[in-house]
């Protein structure tokens, strides 16, 4: 039997190993989604540890908030939560980051990060991947709906998913 999942704040010394995790996320998660130069550029582990250490240190994020979840100590999950930037009337916070290494999927992990970062009871929105089924599903288990906005970022197609505020259904 394996060892409890944990969620934590996230601290500064977390950062490369956040970054880790955020990486082999990526290349789980998006390959065949997003250009492989983006997904195995060797710069891209450093760049992720430098965004980690600000979004956990830097004043400019003093309103956000960002977790892990461990495993025998090993970090398995990240999420990151703040102020939409620029700001959205309508919900007070920004899922920005939520990812759990594929083989932590369906462990908890995700639900956890999700309520460490977004109070349950606060509007929120997200931009999710499409297609990335598994994901839109998670959310939606969580409350969140799809509002109609799209958007291409790296030439991946999102969507986005709001909770907790008035949203025009869209089909799915």
């Amino acid at each position: 039997m394996s060892s409890p999942i944990r969620v934590r704040a996230a601290r500064v010394e977390d950062a490369a190993e956040m970054a880790r995790v955020l990486v082999r996320s990526w290349q789980e998660t998006y390959r065949g989604l997003m250009r492989d130069e983006v997904l195995d550029d060797p710069a891209f582990p450093d760049a992720r540890e430098r965004f980690w250490t600000a979004a956990i240190s830097d004043e400019r994020y003093r309103e956000s908030r960002a977790a892990v979840a461990e495993r025998d100590g090993e970090i398995i999950g990240v999420a990151l939560a703040g102020p939409p930037d620029p700001p959205e009337p309508g919900w007070a916070t920004h899922l920005y980051v939520l990812y759990v290494v594929a083989a932590e999927h369906g462990s908890g992990a995700g639900a956890a990060l999700l309520d460490a970062v977004v109070d349950p009871h606060e509007a929120a929105a997200l931009w999710v991947a499409d297609p990335n089924p598994r994901a839109q599903a998670f959310y939606r288990k969580h409350g969140f709906v799809a509002d109609g906005t799209v958007q291409v970022d790296d030439g991946v197609r999102e969507i986005r998913m709001v909770r907790g505020r008035r949203t025009r259904a869209t089909p799915e």
